[in-house]
């Protein structure tokens, strides 16, 4: 940081502020993060639950609106729950175990929403893994790096969200 002293601050024309520097120092590491998050997460699922990975992608392909909006619905519903349970002291005890585990399952979602396009992008042999996940993490990492990839990558998810929860809650 540069001291006042040094009478950069008296110069005309400079602003303190945000440059565009820490805007693209962000959005890159917002998409390294998503990147490596669909990467780590879709290859534990693979590892773990192989069939249940395989199977929610099929849900995914199949019925896409309807995760979606079974997963919009439900994450709606988190939030409201979530503020209704933090406003006393005693519920934010639930509340921060709820939003943790909503997290990660929002992470297993997003993993099998972007593994069911990335299947259907690079048709693999029925047990190929590795390209699927390479790229299933590259397609969130670049659509979190473009500013309306953000809105797509959320839609995304929330699909995945939708799939797994119905298949949880029945």
């Amino acid at each position: 940081m540069l001291s006042p002293v040094s009478g950069v601050f008296l110069q005309p024309g400079f602003e303190p502020g945000p440059s565009g520097i820490d805007v693209a120092v962000n959005l890159g590491s917002s998409a390294g993060s998503a990147f490596l998050t669909t990467l780590v997460v879709g290859a534990i699922m693979v590892a773990l639950a192989p069939d249940y990975t395989r199977r929610m992608m099929e849900t995914v392909r199949e019925d896409a609106v309807g995760s979606f909006a079974y997963g919009l619905v439900l994450l709606l519903g988190l939030v409201v729950v979530t503020v209704l349970l933090a406003i006393t002291i005693i519920g934010l005890l639930f509340a921060i175990p709820l939003v943790i585990l909503a997290t990660l399952v929002w992470a297993v979602g997003a993993a099998i929403g972007y593994l069911a396009i990335a299947d259907r992008l690079v048709k693999p042999e029925p047990d190929e893994w590795l390209v699927p996940l390479l790229v299933a993490a590259g397609l969130n990492g670049l659509l979190v790096l473009t500013g309306i990839g953000g809105i797509v990558s959320f839609c995304i998810g929330a699909a995945g969200f939708g799939a797994v929860l119905r298949d949880w809650l029945g």
